[in-house]
């Protein structure tokens, strides 16, 4: 139960992605009805159902996306598992979070100070600013907003078909 399961709004407003688990004790809560399915079944001892593919919530609520909350997940998801610095993708174990300006210089852990960054470009970087270290950023970080979220949202599903119409890919 490890899948990645979309999250609407009672809107239909994508929201987030859980996992799976996740999303099965939302839906024995009553919180969440499952739209879509991915095709497979989860077994308990007395029920079998399909595993959610994508879930609503049954009531509406407000989600303010300009306050996402500061954490490695969040960076990480929002640079798309991506060094910033040599452009190749990781997982998520192999990445570490770089301080452009680095903290012993009086930079601080912000949304626009952190990077997504893999541990061999961490360790070249040092205690430098990436131009004393001449090392380019790939782009600039910024907060999360609504848009990183929807293209986050994006990312993830762009394998599971079953998203696609919530999540507002152009044919």
């Amino acid at each position: 139960m490890t899948g990645r399961v979309l999250v609407l709004n009672a809107s239909y407003e994508p929201i987030n992605v859980c996992t799976e688990r996740r999303a099965v004790v939302m839906i024995f809560k009553g919180v969440a009805r499952m739209e879509e399915h991915n095709g497979h079944h989860l077994h308990s001892a007395k029920i079998v159902m399909h595993a959610p593919s994508v879930i609503r919530l049954t009531e509406y609520k407000h989600i303010p996306h300009e306050r996402r909350s500061l954490s490695r997940k969040n960076i990480l998801l929002r640079d798309k598992f991506t060094c910033q610095y040599c452009g190749k993708v990781f997982a998520p174990a192999d990445l570490t979070l770089d301080h452009i300006v680095p903290r012993s210089r009086g930079g601080n852990s912000t949304w626009e100070n952190l990077v997504a960054c893999c541990k061999k470009c961490n360790h070249r970087k040092g205690s430098h600013t990436p131009e004393e270290a001449g090392m380019g950023l790939l782009k600039k970080p910024r907060a999360f907003s609504l848009h990183v979220s929807r293209q986050i949202m994006r990312y993830l599903g762009r394998a599971d078909e079953t998203w696609r119409k919530y999540l507002y890919y152009e044919s």
